[in-house]
């Protein structure tokens, strides 16, 4: 019998993101995926009232956090994966094309001295690799498109498949940003479409309503029976017209400029500068308007 964790979802909505707690409830070791660093872009404020909640969840519960995982460097939120870190001396660990997104932004940023050989997380996972969190073994599946570095946790029967599928309602996420690809994301859908029919998928994204709850979970089956964009019957050729068509309209999220050097440096904040305060650049003209 295929193992199955405990799953806890947390949203934070201005962003959208959906964040994760899985368990393991015989031995109650957990890991936590895709947390948010809260920011608010107008003030340029940073607040941790989401891995607070977090927090207090899994000390709650009595559940031992064994890894903080993100899936990829987001643009849209910062990671709080360094925060939750030392509160809860966990290791962090992200996949090992990350590399690639450094090297991508430490361009567009111009940060010559930004390390990127990824020694800002604890570990670069590869595709294929495998690790536990109790007994509830855990793979790792290489899932580019959105970014070049995405990938993609499959923890017994549940997946957390970050920013390639939505809610079947929904679809699928953009592939336009620098270093995505829509042929890679199809591509990458499909292998998580190939699961077993059972497992459950939790993608890193929701927009509903202002107050309707987000919808987190559809299982391998009801997206290949009824995601608007990638259900059976729907050829490669369809998918990557309507998500090339569909992403041109797009407007930049508007975290991008500040989330990316974010998390390009794992969740932390560019070195405080002489009077003690932190600074971001953006890239003047480097996007165009949409």
């Amino acid at each position: 019998m295929t193992a199955s964790p405990k799953v806890r979802a947390f949203f934070d909505r201005p962003t959208g993101s959906l964040q994760y707690v899985f368990h393991d409830p015989a031995t109650m070791q957990g890991a936590i995926v895709d947390p948010v660093w809260n920011y608010d872009p107008a003030a340029g404020a940073v607040t941790t009232e989401s891995a607070d909640e977090i927090l207090a969840y899994v000390r709650e519960q009595g559940i031992g956090i064994a890894w903080i995982l993100d899936t990829h460097p987001h643009a849209d939120h910062f990671s709080a994966a360094p925060h939750l870190a030392e509160r809860l001396g966990a290791p962090r660990a992200i996949g090992e094309k990350v590399t690639g997104v450094q090297k991508l932004w430490q361009e567009l940023y111009h940060l010559p001295d930004l390390p990127t050989d990824g020694r800002q997380w604890d570990r670069l996972f590869a595709d294929g690799d495998t690790f536990e969190v109790g007994e509830i073994p855990v793979r790792v599946m290489f899932s580019p498109g959105h970014t070049l570095a995405s990938i993609t946790y499959v923890a017994g029967d549940a997946a957390f498949v970050h920013d390639t599928l939505m809610k079947p309602e929904s679809g699928t996420s953009r592939a336009d940003f620098p270093g995505g690809s829509t042929e890679q994301l199809w591509d990458s859908i499909r292998a998580i479409l190939d699961l077993p029919a059972e497992t459950r998928l939790y993608p890193g994204h929701d927009y509903p309503p202002a107050g309707q709850a987000p919808q987190y979970m559809a299982t391998v089956a009801e997206h290949r029976l009824r995601n608007r964009h990638v259900k059976d019957g729907i050829s490669r050729e369809e998918f990557i017209a309507m998500r090339t068509e569909r992403d041109a309209t797009l407007p930049l999220p508007d975290r991008m400029l500040a989330a990316l050097q974010i998390n390009i440096r794992g969740g932390r904040l560019p070195d405080a500068e002489a009077d003690g305060r932190h600074y971001l650049k953006i890239p003047v003209g480097r996007f165009e308007p949409r």
